[in-house]
């Protein structure tokens, strides 16, 4: 038998090798066949993104990058509720009061992992099953395959607690067709289930309870390259049938939709809006005038601006906004509103998109000197 002492060498080993993929740790790290494999792990919080998971994620993504034996990433979170519903808000809306680190810190460190995701040379799988927003868009959607479940829900609801659609938002949004990505932007619609692939946001459509045998065969993969992933994930998405017959939930709106929000103001946007007077667009309106006007402007041209910008300084430009949005007023009485007080009744300052003077926008844009992200 084991001396006691032993004993405890043993259980402490033991625990030092289970470390990756102890159930309690909030991001699972571990290495099956080819395939890096990253789990957020926070069910509960419906796998928020807070700024240890970041850390502990950033550098393992580089190491897998150089290591000859990791042919692809996948990234997935757990629970079955949610891949990543967002941004640790609480604790960035506490730390930017009290003038903490964590309101600069977070989004820097944030947007350098969106980079690395959006530049990572291997092949980047997001299984986005479930609830998908802010942060949790970050994480998956600039990697190189991006499959939605009848589960998923997007969104970019940042304009309603006074953000604005970051994490390389001004990036991919501009990307998308006509001009879905200003829409989903500015109003924070929700696209659920097959709509997020016919939206060009997801590259493939997989029955969420086929994901375990999904990810089963992309990590026995032998060295693959990207076309050898395509090819598995296309003959999974094929045998997909769910909803194939259904139109794009956007369909019917997209003429309006191109031509309301190809504005170049959102005070012309809001006229449009309101001449059409359809009841599309009056329920547009009515949504944009609960977000705050502040984000709405900065939104826009952020959009307009990252149309022709690179991943890279399209994360730039989003560090100097996330910075304004920590100085400003909107953000702290939107998270008030809308996640502590939840009285959905946010008093916006200025108030009216008239109030919002683009000297306060430009403002908003400038370097920040030797604070400005470097990427």
């Amino acid at each position: 038998r084991l001396r006691p002492f032993n004993r405890l060498q043993v259980i402490l080993q033991h625990l030092k090798m289970s470390k990756h993929t102890d159930s309690t740790a909030e991001v699972l790290l571990e290495k099956r066949g080819g395939a890096g494999i990253i789990t957020l792990n926070r069910p509960k919080a419906l796998n928020a993104l807070n700024l240890s998971m970041i850390q502990q994620i950033y550098p393992q993504i580089k190491t897998w990058e150089k290591d000859p034996e990791t042919f692809l990433i996948i990234i997935k979170g757990t629970g079955g509720k949610a891949f990543c519903a967002g941004g640790d808000i609480r604790a960035i809306t506490d730390a930017g009061k009290t003038g903490d680190r964590l309101a600069q810190d977070f989004f820097r460190e944030e947007y350098m992992l969106n980079n690395a995701i959006g530049t990572c040379k291997k092949p980047y799988v997001a299984l986005i099953d479930g609830i998908t927003m802010g942060g949790g868009v970050g994480l998956s959607v600039h990697g190189h395959f991006r499959v939605a479940t009848e589960k998923t829900l997007f969104a970019m609801p940042e304009t309603a607690i006074g953000l604005f659609p970051d994490v390389g938002g001004g990036y991919f949004l501009p990307r998308l067709s006509g001009r879905i990505g200003y829409y989903l932007a500015l109003t924070g619609f929700r696209l659920k289930g097959r709509d997020v692939l016919k939206a060009g946001i997801a590259t493939h459509f997989v029955e969420s309870e086929k994901l375990p045998a999904l990810e089963k065969d992309l990590i026995a993969l032998k060295s693959p390259s990207t076309e050898n992933i395509a090819d598995l994930l296309n003959s999974y998405h094929a045998k997909s049938k769910i909803d194939q017959e259904k139109e794009f939930v956007l369909d019917e709106h997209m003429e309006k939709i191109n031509s309301l929000f190809s504005a170049n103001s959102m005070e012309e946007i809001v006229k449009k809006l309101k001449q059409d007077g359809s009841p599309f667009a009056i329920k547009q309106l009515e949504t944009i005038n609960k977000m705050s006007p502040t984000s709405l402007k900065m939104t826009l041209r952020q959009l307009r601006e990252g149309a022709s910008m690179s991943l890279q300084d399209v994360l730039t430009m989003e560090y100097r906004l996330s910075q304004a949005c920590m100085r400003g007023h909107d953000f702290y009485e939107g998270v008030r509103a809308v996640l502590i007080d939840k009285d959905q009744s946010p008093r916006w300052k200025p108030a009216a998109l008239e109030e919002v003077s683009d000297e306060f926008v430009n403002d908003c844009f400038k370097p920040l000197g030797n604070n400005d992200l470097k990427l």
